[in-house]
């Protein structure tokens, strides 16, 4: 077995009405003028109310996070810290709340001297940070065990700031939280997770036993509670076992980095506006036919460990699991076409072009990928 290196959140607190055990980690991380990074959307459900109706200190409600987030809706947020003196930050929703959450821990320090654009790409983040508590209200993005911030950079382009300084304190995992998301937002979510595994088990340069075993039971759990989360939205104890799977697979894709159907979703999130859940529904099997040349002992795994009881050879197996994928997308109720989504067919050209500026991405692919490659999958979801 070769060496790795293997990183995550120091503390998960994991279960139903977990959110109960919120304030101790406040108190243990010395926060007393807490900033809640939040959206609207969450604030207008009673989400965000019973998250500070925990909190027995001093705190800043902020609201203004959207999808996607812009540079200069990270940077209002962190002047918001700075004005109100925060001294710690609690990361509330989903991946863009989380993320914006890790950026303000860093930026918002007194004695931190770094700008946001000195931040892009990997380990270009300094010391120190806030203590940050990430609370996920969707089980996708796995955001709260990850070491990424994605900030849109430009009218169609995102960039990623990665390093484990961004690593939270703690993670806090309740499934009541999620209950109410809306359906498309489950199966969008819930398919980006099984994304995050499928990607992190055949990640090129840094797959290892420990993300392996992540990736597989994230898998095995996604695959279950899935379709009875959105058959069953009220269920408790799918909707936990979907969020426990979506941090298992950002446990996995934060240490054996996702690939090619990250690479190929971002410009269509950048140019289509869909949210990344929705694009890597959109082109995740198209990838594993074109990775399954070099993948097919490992998607024949994959296969055996979501269906023990599937039979036949590796190549049979492969097929069998990316069906099985098809299926899985086909039965989430997104549209999985984009001419169904009103997208141009002459916007493709510009897509495969920008996805190849995802070179951070492209080259954990198990297979190279080329432009030409990149049209013909786009040409094939059109």
């Amino acid at each position: 077995m070769s060496g790795f290196v293997f990183q995550t959140v120091s503390n998960l607190i994991v279960g139903i009405d977990s959110l109960s055990q919120m304030n101790e980690e406040c108190r243990r991380l010395n926060m007393r003028n807490i900033m809640v990074v939040t959206d609207h959307g969450l604030v207008a459900q009673g989400i965000a109310k019973q998250v500070t109706d925990q909190i027995q200190t001093n705190y800043q409600l902020y609201t203004d996070v959207q999808a996607d987030p812009p540079e200069h809706v990270v940077l209002s947020a962190v002047e918001f810290a700075k004005q109100s003196k925060v001294d710690g930050v609690i990361g509330l929703g989903g991946g863009s709340a989380m993320d914006v959450a890790k950026l303000i821990a860093v930026l918002a320090h007194p004695k931190q001297s770094q700008s946001l654009q000195s931040m892009y790409g990997v380990n270009q983040v300094q010391a120190p940070r806030l203590p940050l508590i990430q609370i996920p209200t969707t089980a996708g993005t796995g955001s709260e065990v990850t070491p990424i911030a994605i900030v849109t950079t430009g009218e169609t382009t995102k960039s990623g700031v990665v390093s484990p300084i961004l690593y939270a304190d703690t993670a806090i995992l309740d499934a009541s939280l999620t209950v109410n998301l809306p359906t498309h937002i489950t199966a969008a979510t819930g398919i980006d997770a099984m994304v995050h595994a499928i990607e992190s088990y055949t990640s090129k340069h840094k797959k290892n036993p420990y993300s392996d075993l992540l990736a597989i039971q994230a898998l095995k759990l996604l695959n279950q509670a899935l379709p009875v989360a959105l058959k069953f939205p009220q269920d408790l104890e799918a909707r936990q076992q979907m969020l426990f799977g979506a941090m298992l697979a950002g446990q996995a894709f934060a240490n054996a980095p996702v690939a090619a159907v990250h690479a190929l979703a971002y410009p269509l999130g950048g140019h289509c506006h869909l949210s990344h859940g929705h694009s890597n529904a959109l082109v995740l099997c198209e990838v594993l036919k074109f990775n399954a040349p070099v993948t097919e002992t490992l998607y024949a795994e994959l296969m055996q460990a979501i269906n023990p009881n599937a039979k036949g050879s590796t190549s049979e197996l492969c097929q069998q699991f990316i069906n099985h994928m098809q299926n899985i997308c086909a039965q989430s109720g997104l549209k999985l076409k984009l001419s169904e989504l009103d997208i141009a067919e002459d916007l493709l050209d510009t897509l495969a072009h920008d996805a190849m500026l995802q070179t951070r991405l492209l080259q954990n692919n198990p297979r190279e990928l080329s432009e030409t490659d990149a049209l013909a999958i786009y040409h094939a979801v059109f």
